[in-house]
């Protein structure tokens, strides 16, 4: 049996059927979490100077990125398009998706979500300030602080916070449509 092309795509795991556009939203959401908590660990430790083993040494902020994930759409066993209209084509041999003026998409490739792909020390995580005050300052009254920037991670946590919203908010509504369709 064909399947529609308006269909979700599914997938069997463990006897449970998943949809994946829950997994699309569930990987946003996730990788948007981790992106938050390296905030709150960037703020938490904006004035640091010292390891956790009292030794000094300063606190390098931290910074998060995403990959996208892809699957295969050979993989599928279908095609979006039904037997390659003039709109467009999907040619198995190269994977690719033929719209109108041969304008490929993603080499046959479906986004599948989102995943970190590192969380990373950034280059200029340090900044010297003139404190001789400071208990860490050096003999010419210098001290390492980390280089972060409570406004701009406030950005970033309000930007982070929106967008796990989103997802959030996409999952919710699927869930909505699917129990709609349900009562059908």
């Amino acid at each position: 049996m064909e399947k529609s092309p308006f269909e979700s795509t599914k997938r069997r795991r463990g006897g449970k059927m998943s949809f994946n556009i829950f997994d699309i939203a569930g990987s946003g959401m996730t990788a948007q979490r981790v992106k938050m908590d390296t905030i709150a660990s960037n703020i938490a430790n904006v004035n640091t100077t010292r390891r956790p083993d009292g030794s000094k040494g300063v606190y390098i902020k931290k910074d998060v990125a995403f990959r996208t994930i892809y699957e295969d759409s050979l993989n599928r066993g279908y095609s979006n398009f039904s037997s390659n209209s003039a709109d467009a084509q999907f040619d198995p041999r190269s994977g690719n998706m033929l719209i109108n003026a041969n304008v490929a998409l993603n080499n046959g490739m479906l986004t599948g979500g989102v995943q970190v792909d590192e969380i990373y020390e950034s280059e200029n995580g340090v900044k010297t300030v003139y404190d001789p005050t400071h208990p860490d300052a050096d003999e010419d009254g210098y001290v390492d602080l980390p280089n972060v920037n409570v406004v701009e991670e406030m950005v970033g946590m309000i930007s982070a916070s929106r967008a796990y919203q989103a997802n959030a908010t996409v999952a919710e509504n699927v869930k909505t449509m699917m129990q709609s369709a349900m009562n059908i």
